[in-house]
């Protein structure tokens, strides 16, 4: 089924394909989703957009791990037939709710590099959250694999869709035995079958999230060393990814986070781009246990 979101464009039901659960998410297969109902909100005025937001920052905000709401209100305008830095996007909300009740959210951005036609769609996986009631259920392992619909769409609609290469990208701290609240996200990553690029061979970093006049009063902007999690999907059982591979993904995070953060809060993650393997050269990253 087809419903139209508040600009008019085609929002296509989220269709539960089992063939899309990671092999780590398998057990989700027996929860009975007909018990939720699951939106897409791919517009500020959607009736769920603010709901969503303050249910999320209520748990990412005060980390330091959520955009402003004027970012994500932007990224809700992008479409992938327009190009934006040379990358097709497609960014939107899910929410899950059990009668009035939001129990889970999440968002993500689908991103073509359209510069580079090798590749298929990388997944950008910003944030998701399942209410304490409703986690363990096999719910989280769905809004896992939802965001591949999205890749797919995305792929459609840029005009690459004979591609099906998907790759999912999260950002998550480094472990540290210390903060069990940490490990715990990192189990449930690992368990799922999501893998980490050598940190010690690709150091990656995520901008700074703050607001810019915030950013300006702290004397410029601090870059969070983060771990990219990944799921490439179709292909989770590979022990290495090629170096090329992996600095298209981070192309494709960068080139989404451009569009709305400044050049100069941008520099310090595009520097550190230099890092990582040139796209001619034959190299394989070693891919990790997140809890390693």
């Amino acid at each position: 089924m087809i419903s139209l979101d508040q600009n008019g464009d085609n929002v296509p039901e989220l269709q539960m394909l089992l063939a899309d659960l990671s092999p780590g998410d398998a057990r989700s297969a027996a929860l009975d989703l007909a018990q939720f109902k699951t939106t897409r909100v791919r517009s500020a005025a959607h009736p769920l957009f603010h709901q969503i937001y303050e249910f999320l920052w209520q748990e990412f905000g005060g980390r330091g791990e959520l955009e402003t709401r004027e970012v994500i209100e932007q990224r809700l305008g992008w479409r992938p037939e327009k190009k934006l830095n040379g990358a097709a996007m497609l960014y939107e909300m899910i929410a899950v709710t059990s009668g009035e009740t939001l129990i889970a959210a999440r968002d993500h951005t689908a991103i073509v590099n359209c510069n580079k036609m090798r590749g298929g769609a990388v997944v950008h996986l910003s944030h998701v959250l399942v209410d304490p009631a409703w986690r363990r259920t096999g719910l989280s392992g769905w809004l896992r694999a939802w965001p591949i619909q999205t890749a797919r769409e995305c792929l459609r609609r840029s005009g690459d869709g004979e591609r099906s290469n998907v790759i999912l990208a999260g950002e998550m701290e480094p472990p540290d035995t210390s903060r069990p609240d940490r490990m715990n996200r990192l189990h449930a990553y690992e368990r799922a079958g999501f893998v980490k690029p050598d940190p010690s061979v690709v150091p990656y970093f995520q901008p700074d999230f703050r607001a810019p006049e915030e950013i300006d009063r702290a004397g410029g902007p601090s870059p969070l060393s983060m771990v990219l999690m990944l799921r490439h999907v179709g292909r989770e059982l590979e022990p290495h990814i090629a170096g090329d591979d992996l600095r298209d993904v981070v192309e494709c995070l960068y080139h989404m986070y451009e569009t709305t953060f400044r050049d100069q809060d941008m520099r310090g993650v595009w520097e550190n781009l230099n890092r990582f393997p040139a796209d001619d050269a034959k190299v394989k990253i070693k891919l990790m246990k997140p809890t390693e």
